[in-house]
């Protein structure tokens, strides 16, 4: 059954951003065998001929490491580069490092999973089909990094690109307390609703900013965040 279901998955088609050309081969050998599902269709070792193949390629999901061959951090621009880009390819950062800082301006910057260059091929794999799949891949401590993150970041507003503000006054406030970790129980009692009232008000979330659970709806905000810091500080 395993297997049925695996030879069902659709192919993933992904460029990669590696530090070098060599890197970059072993990476696209790696995943020749068709029984990984996933297709490498281009390959780059710097962040400006990146960003062409990921503009003119659009594939499923961007490998992209933290250090390419321009330089140390150049994979955290290519992130935000293609954030803005607005395509529908989903990021994951290769990391060298896995420090507190490192993790969350990975996902501030715009990706959609971490992982470190010392997992074993298998878990890359399943890393990229988890995020061509919507889901975002992070442990729990990496996880809790985010959430702390946030929570330092309040308050705050989600807006379209316009600066209207797309939720209400009481859609914040759950949104504040899912980034808190509350549940929809904990959220009921806080605010004096009923649970059924709340979980409608996260439907309505949800379709608002365009995502479907809640660690999706704290990494949205947590790039919302960045974004308007970064317009503050543009303007000063």
């Amino acid at each position: 059954m395993a297997k049925a279901l695996q030879s069902r998955s659709p192919v993933v088609t992904v460029v990669v951003a590696e530090a070098n050309p060599m890197n970059c081969q072993l990476v696209e050998s790696a995943f020749r065998p068709k029984r990984h599902r996933v297709a490498i269709v281009a390959s780059a070792a710097d962040s400006a001929r990146t960003l062409a193949i990921l503009k003119e390629r659009e594939p499923d999901v961007a490998v992209i490491s933290a250090q390419l061959r321009d330089g140390s951090l150049e994979g955290y621009r290519v992130l935000r580069e293609l954030h803005s880009l607005q395509i529908r390819t989903r990021a994951i950062l290769l990391l060298e490092l896995r420090e507190r800082e490192f993790i969350v301006d990975a996902f501030r910057c715009g990706a959609h999973g971490v992982i470190g260059r010392d997992e074993p091929l298998e878990t890359l794999c399943k890393c990229i089909h988890a995020v061509h799949q919507g889901q975002v891949w992070a442990n729990s401590e990496q996880l809790g990094y985010v959430l702390d993150a946030l929570g330092h970041a309040m308050p705050f507003h989600i807006q379209d690109a316009h600066g209207t503000n797309l939720l209400s006054n009481r859609e914040e406030e759950v949104v504040r307390l899912v980034a808190d970790g509350l549940t929809n129980r904990q959220i009921s009692s806080e605010l004096k609703l009923s649970e059924h009232t709340v979980r409608n008000y996260l439907f309505r979330i949800f379709n608002k900013v365009g995502v479907s659970t809640r660690v999706e709806l704290v990494l949205y905000c947590l790039q919302q965040r960045q974004n308007g810091t970064a317009k503050r500080a543009a303007m000063s």
